[in-house]
Order: structure tokens, then sequence, then C-alpha cells
């Protein structure tokens, strides 16, 4: 089991993830930030749009997509 947080994964906040796999990891962030979205939250728009920007270039986004695994898979496991 390894913990990464919401920023560590481009999200705004210090909410921690526990999961043993980068995909498990990624889709609790993905739910978080679909919480997040529907509160409205300020901060957390913020980094929605900034990823949202990210996207548009698919070579910069895969590059930040495989450096928050290799950060994962670096990780101790707990």
């Amino acid at each position: 089991m390894k913990t990464m947080s919401c920023k560590q994964l481009g999200g705004a906040c210090d909410k921690e993830f526990h999961a043993t796999t980068f995909e498990e990891i990624a889709e609790m962030s993905k739910q978080h930030g679909m919480e997040m979205f529907q509160k409205q939250d300020e901060a957390h728009l913020k980094a929605m749009s900034e990823m949202q920007q990210l996207m548009k270039q698919p070579e910069a986004m895969k590059t930040w997509f495989e450096n928050r695994k290799k950060e994962f898979e670096a990780l101790p496991d707990q």
C-alpha cells in the first residue's frame, strides 16, 4: 500500500489516497476531483483548469502522467 496526496496528483489539497497500484490511486484522485468540482471548490477548480491546459498538449500530459507513476512506484510500501 502506498500513499499520495491530492497535491502530488495535480490537485489542491493535502487529502491522502492509499492504494496498491497507481491506477487505483489515480481513480481515487479522479473521484475526489469530481466531488470538489460538484462543490465548486475554488482551489480545486484552479488545479483542474491547469490540468486541462496540460491535456491540450498530449506529449506534456504523457510526461506528467509517467512522472507521477514513477513517483508512486518509488514510494515505500506502508
